[in-house]
Order: structure tokens, then C-alpha cells, then sequence
């Protein structure tokens, strides 16, 4: 390598913020945009692993309140018409449906059964609903930053071709910009994609796992309360 290009070549910055700026416009939007996702799925997996481990609190709490063998009757009365928390809330929908359930004799209508299990099933699917909300933002950042990104290196070679074109001149001086900024945007869209997929993952085994311990004390309840049915 001559002086000359090795003179042009410590020139040029090659820091993060350098390829920003030196990038064309349509690469700085890929850049900015990648870096937009990033932010957006890292804010979601924060608020996730909070939520979860609210939820997971929540159930331990109400299970040990639940079978601590207080009545039935006076636990939702504890509890209120405004439950606080997911357990609470499901076994508020059985013990509403359950309380409906009772003509001003005493006696029960008929299919309670069914309709206990239908408001806590209800029930289920709605705080269901609510916990997995935004992992399909982590599924879409995961699965599509890696193109968006390869879109931006794409245009940042081609960016680089043109220039050696019009300066007919293939030195590292002319060649390195380009490249940098194509690999750059690469990395940008790994770097968004990369801790998507891992927490998507994550937590979405683990909501099925807080799904599946709901629908559990459902299937306990509801137990509970057919023993009464029967009896």
C-alpha cells in the first residue's frame, strides 16, 4: 500500500458515530430504524420480566390463601369485587358465576357446572391475552431485523461500487467508507435481532408455564366446587 493511500486511509473515521454520519441517507433511516426496534423490544422484555414476576408472586400468594382452608365464600369476600391480580381475578369469575348459580331457594340451576368452568376459561383467556401482549413485537424484531439490516448493507455496497465507479478508483480509501457502513448496518440488525429471539423465547415458555399454573387451580376449583354440585 503507497503513502498516499495509507494517508487517506487513517483519515477516515471508522468509530460507530463516524459510519453514521458518513452512511447515505437511506442507510442512516436503516440505521435508525434498527436502533428504534432495539430499544422498543428491550423496553418490552424489561416490562415483561416484571410483569412475570409480579404474576408468579400473585399465584404463590393466592394459593397459600386459597388453601389455607378458609371458606370459599368468605375468601371472596376478602378479596372484593375489584381483584387485584390474575388468580384472584379467575377465581372471582368462578365464585361470581358459582353465587349467580343460586335461585332465592337455595337450589341451583341447572348447568352451573358448565358455566363455572365457561367464566374461569373466559377468565383465563383474557389474562392470557394480557401476559403475552407485545412478545409479538420481540417475534417480528427477531425475525425481520436481520433483512432490514442486510438491506442496509446491501445499499451500502452498492453505495460503494457507485463511488469506485465515478472516481475510477479501486484504493481503500474510496472501497473501506462504503464497506464499513454496509457491515455496519449488518451488525445493527444483529444486535436488534439477536436478544429478540432469546427473550422471546423466554418468555414465552414461561408465560405458558404461569398460563398453565392458572388453568391447574382452575381445574382445582372447579373440582371443589362440583364436590358441592354433588353434594
Amino acid at each position: 500500500m503507497d503513502t498516499t493511500t495509507l494517508a487517506a486511509a487513517q483519515e477516515i473515521d471508522f468509530s460507530m458515530w463516524g459510519l453514521f454520519v458518513q452512511a447515505t441517507f437511506t442507510v442512516k433511516l436503516v440505521m435508525i430504524g434498527l436502533l428504534g426496534a432495539s430499544f422498543w423490544s428491550w423496553s418490552i422484555i424489561v416490562q415483561k420480566i416484571l410483569a412475570y414476576r409480579r404474576a408468579r408472586g400473585e399465584s404463590d400468594a393466592f394459593d397459600r390463601a386459597f388453601w389455607s382452608g378458609e371458606p370459599l365464600d368468605e375468601l371472596f369476600d376478602q378479596i372484593g369485587a375489584d381483584p387485584v391480580g390474575p388468580s384472584q381475578r379467575i377465581f372471582a369469575a368462578g365464585m361470581i358465576e358459582w353465587r349467580r348459580s343460586h335461585r332465592t331457594d337455595g337450589a341451583l340451576i341447572a348447568g352451573a357446572q358448565a358455566r363455572i368452568d365457561r367464566s374461569m376459561n373466559v377468565a383465563i383467556a383474557r389474562e392470557a391475552e394480557s401476559l403475552q401482549g407485545g412478545l409479538q413485537v420481540l417475534a417480528t424484531v427477531g425475525s425481520t431485523a436481520p433483512f432490514v439490516g442486510l438491506f442496509g448493507t446491501v445499499w451500502g455496497i452498492m453505495h460503494a461500487f457507485i463511488g469506485i465507479a465515478e472516481q475510477q478508483n479501486t484504493n481503500l480509501a474510496v472501497v473501506a467508507p462504503g464497506i464499513a457502513e454496509a457491515l455496519f448496518a449488518t451488525a445493527i440488525g444483529l444486535v436488534a435481532a439477536i436478544p429478540a429471539v432469546i427473550f422471546y423465547n423466554k418468555l414465552n415458555a414461561d408465560s405458558d408455564r404461569i398460563v398453565a399454573g392458572w388453568e391447574s387451580f382452575a381445574d382445582e376449583f372447579a373440582t371443589i366446587l362440583s364436590r358441592q354440585l354433588d353434594s
